[in-house]
């Protein structure tokens, strides 16, 4: 196996490589190392690195293979974690330069589950900072760099910003993030990979800082759907720690992903939604559509029951909300410094009071319904993930969320949604649908997801200049 096909494998192909013998763990988390070296200088996807503990960790991985035994269905693959996951021993920031760094004295139970099927964390990923934006952008830790423009500092997308780079640029075989309005699928997209916004409860949050309890979920960030349905196999289900998640369901996804897809109808983006999406991203999308079409499936045609604009409302001003709620008591603290665009979305939160909190709520729960009531006779949506490409970071506009339109309403109506690459535009960069399902359907849209996969190969595009 050769350095370059080593960098940009999927965890599939890596661990036919480590059965085989063709490449050992702890080649691969040097290679890993190396690559983070020469390029995260410029990318700065890594906020901490565990080399020595990789390194050791792989070896001791390596003397159980050459012993015939394997610790899971990870055993020896990398793996980077957003920096919002507690790793006992570790530093953690979630994204912000107002404390000193705190030491964890607790292991989030995704870490764990990740260790015990064999996977190697090769070290925590930047974020925004508490992971409230979708730009990726962090004025007081640094932006990650969009590795598909090499020339031009373009945004990654955000919150899990750091992880997509890093699986992008060939420097780790997948990351783990969360999802609260976008967060694991716009930074996905835009960077040219699968991520998975799993249902509410399906994978424990225990150890993760949260933002919005309500919408938060945690998923993985891989180069193809099957890893994407290997890692929820590893990561879902029911944790003690965690109450959301007492009705997480025990199956294996991945082993379903091959069953056939005609005849699944899918509901596609309204004409009344398509007019803020930038147009080679509509053209990307169309051409999507034809693919489905030609895997046998059925397009649906018919209005949302609440506009995405509506939606975005709500789930913002819940954001907010809980944000200040959990965050609040150290954002008043006037001699700490923070990122001003985050202080001003956790700050708005300061304003809701209870009565206009609980109406929140209600309107997400009438929505809710709603939406699963309009999707009878639907088996998926098929959206943009992001209504544009990634821009440079120059012409952020911190008051605009366009690469919240696609993603918040997932989150506000408790659904679960893949995000998968489409295409390229005129310059190169990622272009990316997401198929989105009811609550707990991640088994369907995986599946629907990887047929596209498997009939278009744009998960075999890479970014240029990284060899």
């Amino acid at each position: 196996m050769t350095d370059k096909s080593l960098t940009y494998a999927s965890i599939e192909e890596t661990l036919e490589a480590l059965t085989s013998g063709a490449i050992n763990s702890e080649a691969l988390v040097e290679n890993h190392l190396s690559r983070i070296e020469t390029f995260d200088v410029k990318l700065h996807a890594y906020v901490d690195l565990y080399a020595e503990e990789a390194l050791q960790a792989a070896r001791g991985l390596d003397k159980l293979r050459q012993a015939g035994l394997t610790v899971g269905p990870l055993h020896g693959v990398t793996i980077a974690v957003k920096d919002l996951f507690e790793i006992k021993g570790h530093a953690i920031t979630a994204g912000s330069k107002s404390l000193p760094p705190r030491t964890s004295s607790i292991t989030a139970t995704v870490v764990d589950r990740l260790r015990a099927a064999g996977a190697i964390v090769l070290g925590k990923t930047h974020t925004v900072e508490f992971a409230f934006g979708g730009w990726g952008t962090n004025t007081s830790m640094g932006t990650p760099w969009n590795p598909w423009d090499l020339a031009i500092h373009r945004v990654p997308g955000g919150s899990s910003s750091g992880s997509a780079v890093a699986v992008s640029a060939g420097m780790a075989c997948a990351a783990l993030g969360t999802d609260t309005g976008g967060s694991v699928r716009i930074p996905a997209g835009l960077c040219g990979l699968v991520g998975l916004k799993t249902t509410h409860g399906l994978i424990s949050r225990y150890g993760l800082i949260d933002l919005c309890p309500t919408h938060d979920t945690v998923g993985p960030i891989t180069r193809t759907v099957r890893d994407c349905a290997t890692l929820l196999d590893v990561l879902a289900g029911p944790d003690p720690q965690d109450v959301a998640s007492r009705f997480s369901p025990s199956r294996s996804v991945s082993k379903g992903l091959e069953k056939d897809v005609r005849g699944m109808r899918v509901w596609t983006l309204p004409k009344a939604e398509r007019v803020e999406v930038d147009p080679e991203v509509l053209k990307a999308y169309d051409r999507s559509l034809s693919v489905f079409l030609e895997l046998g499936m059925t397009l649906v045609d018919k209005p949302l029951p609440q506009s995405l604009t509506q939606s975005m409302r709500i789930a913002g001003s819940l954001m907010s909300a809980e944000g200040y709620a959990n965050l609040g008591t150290l954002f008043e603290r006037s001699e700490l410094e923070f990122d001003p665009n985050i202080k001003r979305r956790i700050m708005l939160g300061r304003d809701i009071g209870a009565a206009q909190y609980i109406d929140l709520l209600r309107d997400r729960e009438s929505a809710k319904a709603a939406m699963l009531e309009a999707m009878d006779g639907v088996d998926v949506c098929v959206f943009p993930t992001n209504a544009i490409t990634a821009i440079p970071v120059s012409e952020v506009d911190e008051l605009a969320t366009p690469l919240s339109r696609f993603g918040r309403f997932v989150n506000l109506l408790d659904l679960c949604s893949v995000a998968i690459p489409a295409g390229l535009s005129a310059n190169g960069l990622p272009v990316s649908i997401q198929v989105i399902g009811r609550p707990f359907a991640e088994p369907t849209i995986l599946r629907a997801a990887f047929a596209f996969e498997k009939a278009t190969s744009w998960n075999q595009s890479f970014p240029a200049g990284l060899d």
